[in-house]
């Protein structure tokens, strides 16, 4: 074959804001490199994310084809009590990187939150349905949201998730799956419901997003709803730990920040958009705990499997 008439496609190139150590962030970036992107995933340590000057820099030195943004004040109840940093990071950050970008020609997918409703619908929320945030953090990730839009609105993608787990970082089934270890019983609040959500599954949903030129809000969770009880159930009873998971409200379990009761995510955009339904999340939750935690000390096989 005459190889000067094969043509080389160079590899796409991205930033990984929260890339180096974030729960999502770093799962993005090795899912982008697994694609063949050559992403860079810098710590605090690398780029002033604030400084507008800084981060033009550190752009212009990378030349990204995308720069994704998972960096967050995810405090939920701490930002109650800290408005101004959770806005310095949640909507500084997203206008910052706005501003930046503003002059290059780089897209920007940016995560944001189902906080930014207020949890009184009692069907899934779609991106046409109008926020009514809560809390300080949902506050000021929906300004965060607008920010971003409101300087690139042709380049920026907002997606919305919600109730993250997987592999590499603390999270709530990690917790409960530890808690589940050390305990007969458990007592997890039933009235708050939402979409639990693979980290895994939503890079590879990012991933699709970027290989489109599109824009916009879009809702990116794994399918169908659980209430947080239901979530910590399933996976107990996945990871076969002897532990009853008992029911409660909230208002057994008091915290700071109001929650939405009910905030699960209509992906119908996504799928319009990709032609990818995404998977429902009691399937990602079987490969979260059967393919990243089963050899770890989280989960000791009671089954027939240690008899």
């Amino acid at each position: 074959m005459d190889q000067s008439s094969v043509s080389s496609t160079p590899a796409r190139r991205a930033i990984v804001l929260g890339g180096k150590t974030g729960l999502f962030g770093s799962t993005l970036a090795r899912t982008l490199r697994d694609a063949g992107w050559i992403v860079h995933a810098p710590g605090r340590e690398d780029v002033d994310l604030f400084s507008e000057d800084a981060l033009a820099a550190y752009i212009d030195a990378c030349e990204p084809d995308m720069v994704f943004n998972t960096v967050a004040y995810t405090q939920v109840d701490k930002a109650e009590d800290e408005p101004e940093q959770a806005r310095r990071v949640n909507r500084g950050l997203p206008a910052n990187l706005g501003q930046v970008l503003r002059t290059r020609p780089v897209r920007c997918l940016h995560i944001s939150t189902d906080f930014v409703f207020n949890g009184k619908q009692s069907t899934p929320y779609t991106v046409e349905d109008t926020p009514d945030p809560q809390s300080v953090y949902g506050s000021t990730k929906l300004e965060g949201e607008l920010a971003l839009l409101e300087r690139i609105p042709d380049r920026a993608i907002i997606a919305r998730t919600a109730w993250l787990f997987g592999p590499g970082k603390k999270n709530f089934v990690q917790t409960i799956l530890g808690l589940c270890r050390e305990r007969s019983s458990l007592n997890v609040v039933h009235d708050q419901v939402g979409s639990p959500t693979y980290t895994v599954d939503l890079a590879a949903m990012c991933l699709q997003l970027a290989k489109h030129e599109t824009s916009g809000l879009y809702h990116l969770v794994n399918a169908g709803q659980a209430s947080w009880c239901e979530l910590a159930a399933e996976a107990a009873a996945l990871a076969e730990l002897p532990c009853a998971v008992h029911a409660i409200p909230s208002n057994e379990y008091p915290q700071k920040a109001c929650r939405p009761a009910y905030s699960v995510l209509d992906t119908s955009r996504f799928t319009e958009t990709t032609g990818i339904t995404p998977r429902p999340w009691i399937q990602a939750l079987r490969d979260y705990i059967f393919h990243d935690l089963w050899n770890t000390e989280l989960i000791q096989n009671t089954s027939q499997h240690s008899r």
